[in-house]
């Protein structure tokens, strides 16, 4: 079955809605022989693309039956240097909706078809333009929502991954090569292979495997975002907490206790950074079923969060009751790390506070309704990522598929 299709395809390459410029991407083996049967100079002229050269920009009007649709630019990609490996033609109109919509039905009505979900990737795919974890990743890039996941989607779509599975499949072949020739010469007394060398070279590619399998727990969260969960006491702040860092009320702040039932969640981009803020119930005794249920989701959050913030109000725990409370929030922490807040500083003053809990290490002391030292807190959750270790030439697994076709490999 060919899955090359020749067909030309169309569609709108800028999102939806009015803005200053839209591009309408067009690919196709007759595209710019079709496009130049609509595109005049401004004198009405009809301008040859057909005999221009690739990568060169053309300023003109579309129009059809004596009627200009818009002036425009358009730009050309001779195969096999385009993005498809195809002909291809980029037309930047003005980006009024009825301008895009009446351009795309013109193309439409003569020859072109709307472009389906991810063709033009696959069609650089199916012609050679990128392999096919290339592709993955330009969706990764598209949907990058922070500097690192930039970075890192950037890295795969220049073939970074890429090259170690090359390096991977060298060093198989080699291997197969050495074993085939023993079997072939297996009656003859002759040991074309050294053992150890052979032991060797399984030892090399099993640990760039399981380099690359270790680094999909880091490329999962920066595609993702790092959940962190801030779990405490009712009435600790954490919905205050919360709010501050997102910096909006997305939660209900009030002195009532157990206001916060359910689990309420965000994202927000710190330091380059997506971090996915999980505020829970407050976590306490209770005989109300509804509330017992949002500490329940509290406990299962706990377990499924990267990092876990324990809010306390600095006020109401002795440093007796709080090792209490630390040794239960480890009790349901699944190799999480623990980040111990000291809120409402401004009730209580902060020396008084560093005396109280001085057994416990790297205690942050904040005051989330006036603020304070809430930079502290947000250059630990950095700190603790440690997103500076992701180098620009690291590759990181951020592709499930990607990840599951590595652990079968290691087994094989």
């Amino acid at each position: 079955m060919n899955l090359i299709r020749k067909d030309t395809i169309i569609a709108l390459a800028t999102p939806q809605g009015v803005g200053a410029i839209g591009v309408i991407r067009i690919s196709g083996a007759d595209c710019i022989s079709l496009v130049e049967r609509f595109f005049w100079t401004k004198n009405l002229k009809l301008k040859k693309l057909s005999d221009k050269p690739s990568h060169t920009l053309h300023f003109g009007i579309i129009a059809h039956l004596d009627v200009v649709i818009d002036e425009v630019v358009v730009s050309l990609y001779k195969a096999p240097h385009s993005y498809t490996g195809e002909e291809s033609v980029e037309i930047s109109c003005h980006g009024s909706p009825f301008i895009l919509q009446q351009v795309l039905a013109l193309f439409l009505k003569n020859g072109c078809r709307m472009a389906e979900p991810g063709e033009f990737t696959m069609r650089a795919f199916l012609n050679g333009k990128l392999d096919l974890s290339q592709a993955e990743a330009v969706a990764d890039l598209i949907a990058s929502n922070s500097a690192v996941s930039h970075q890192v989607a950037m890295q795969q779509m220049r073939g970074g991954f890429s090259s170690k599975i090359k390096l991977l499949r060298d060093h198989l072949l080699n291997f197969a090569s050495l074993i085939e020739l023993e079997l072939d010469f297996s009656e003859e007394d002759v040991e074309f292979a050294d053992r150890s060398d052979l032991k060797k070279l399984i030892f090399q590619i099993s640990n760039i495997i399981l380099k690359l399998l270790e680094s999909f727990e880091v490329g999962n969260v920066i595609k993702n975002g790092i959940p962190v969960a801030i779990v405490g006491k009712p009435n600790a702040g954490k919905s205050t907490l919360l709010n501050l860092l997102l910096d909006d009320d997305k939660a209900i702040v009030s002195e009532i206790p157990g206001t916060t039932r359910d689990v309420i969640e965000d994202e927000m981009v710190i330091d380059g950074v997506l971090f996915r803020f999980i505020d829970t119930a407050g976590i306490r005794t209770t005989t109300d079923i509804i509330e017992q249920m949002g500490v329940n989701k509290a406990f299962e959050v706990i377990k499924k969060s990267a990092i876990v913030v324990y809010l306390f109000d600095s006020h109401e725990l002795s440093s007796g009751d709080l090792k209490l409370e630390v040794d239960l929030i480890k009790q349901h922490i699944n190799g999480s790390k623990l980040v111990l807040v000291a809120n409402k500083i401004d009730v209580e003053g902060e020396e008084a506070l560093r005396k109280e809990y001085a057994g416990f290490k790297d205690l942050l002391y904040i005051s989330a309704k006036e603020g304070k030292n809430i930079n502290e807190l947000r250059n630990k959750l950095v700190a603790l990522f440690d997103a500076k270790a992701v180098s620009a030439t690291d590759t990181i697994v951020t592709n499930a598929r990607h990840a599951e076709s590595l652990r079968k490999a290691l087994m094989l």
